[in-house]
């Protein structure tokens, strides 16, 4: 097989398996197990019988169970020794997640997870990432709808703005055009626990309003705040904020600082999501800024999720359009073919896992995004397997 050497009893551990995502990872692991020659993997988590419960409904007989807990540190002490990478569901992250970071940063051992919590991430890369690059570790967060169609996205349209024009462009625009599907419950259990963190640490506050959150050492220019309805002049519709922008952005621009100011060092990055042109448009955008059903007691749970049926029913749609200095500009799109909080995640993850273990063997040990770890690899991944398709529209 591609990629490192290693002589772990396994190439890949899900853990979280017997929660809502963490059972689609599996299912989708074993789906395609042939299809890469990574097939030594495992499904673990705390309770034994939920997991045997996993394996057996996604008719994986012989798939290895690990008992593991983040309470129970040398269990994750466990768990890293036998894998090369761990894959994790488990959050929210910075209730459930530090310590096993901790653990494969220390072992040496890959980590990708579907994080959307930036004040958590950033406390990790300052405790973790000089470890990391000692032992190795290639710590690779938000491999979920948030972050890395928007990641990829952006590397998409500077590549090309980079092919036709010589240089990236200094800003580029993400506007969300469709998104069928609903967020999960997992998401909206970190969104919860990231504001109660706030309540409790003013400096939590500080973190989630900076754009440069997640670029120690860098401070960009001004960027767009995103927080109010407007009429976007290169669309000719209305845009309204868009829930994912606050987490999306700062990868986005850790991508940049990661990559040496691969964008520029004056780099102007926002996302919107698009409500339509005219009156309408700008009612819909009005009533997005109003929403607060991110904070209902109503929404999926963590466990919790759509059906089959729903998760195939859904898609999404993302614009970028990459603006020159001198009015030209190229557009590029992403799309998935599942719904972006469960069906598309759960098949980015994967792939971003296999792909960090075959495609990014020169990667070294830090904290990463997708886009910086991976780049045009895990593009192409994507493209060949989980329903994620890349275009230059014009």
């Amino acid at each position: 097989m591609s990629g490192r050497a290693s002589t772990k009893e396994f190439d890949i551990v899900v853990y979280g398996a017997s929660g809502f995502t963490g059972r689609l990872v599996a299912e989708y692991m074993h789906a395609r197990k042939n299809a890469d020659p990574i097939v030594n993997w495992a499904i673990a988590g705390r309770n034994k019988q939920k997991l045997a419960e996993v394996r057996d409904e996604i008719g994986a007989t012989n798939l290895p169970i690990i008992l593991a807990d983040a309470d129970t540190p040398h269990t994750l002490d466990d768990l890293t020794s036998r894998t090369r990478l761990v894959l994790t569901t488990v959050g929210p992250y910075q209730l459930f997640g530090s310590a096993l970071v901790e653990a494969c940063a220390k072992a040496g051992v890959d980590y990708v997870d579907l994080c959307g919590e930036p004040a958590w991430m950033r406390h990790m890369i300052d405790a973790h990432e000089a470890t990391a690059k000692r032992s190795g570790a290639r710590i690779v967060f938000s491999c979920g709808f948030d972050s890395a169609p928007f990641d990829l996205g952006v590397l998409t349209v500077q590549e090309e703005a980079r092919r036709r024009f010589g240089s990236p462009a200094p800003r580029v625009k993400g506007r969300v055009r469709k998104m069928q599907g609903t967020f999960s419950g997992g998401t909206a259990a970190s969104f919860k626990a990231t504001m109660a963190a706030a309540f409790a640490d003013p400096s939590v506050i500080e973190l989630l309003r900076s754009p440069f959150a997640l670029t120690p050492g860098f401070q960009g220019p001004k960027q767009p705040s995103g927080s109010k309805p407007e009429l976007d002049p290169s669309l000719g519709e209305w845009v309204a904020p868009f829930i994912m922008a606050a987490i999306n952005t700062k990868n986005i621009h850790r991508t940049n600082h990661l990559c040496d100011r691969a964008y520029g060092a004056d780099f102007v990055y926002d996302e919107m999501l698009v409500t339509g042109p005219g009156e309408p448009g700008e009612k819909a955008a009005r009533a997005v800024t109003e929403d607060r059903s991110m904070l209902s007691e109503d929404g999926p749970k963590p466990g919790e999720g759509p059906s089959k049926a729903e998760r195939e029913a859904g898609h999404y749609e993302i614009l970028f359009i990459a603006e020159m200095g001198d009015g030209r500009n190229v557009r590029a799109t992403v799309t998935g073919d599942r719904d972006p909080g469960y069906g598309s995640t759960s098949k980015m993850i994967a792939e971003s896992a296999l792909c960090i273990l075959n495609e990014a063997a020169e990667t070294p040990g830090g904290v990463w995004t997708p886009a910086a770890a991976m780049a045009t690899a895990l593009i192409e991944r994507f493209e060949k397997y989980a329903g994620v398709k890349f275009k230059i529209e014009s």
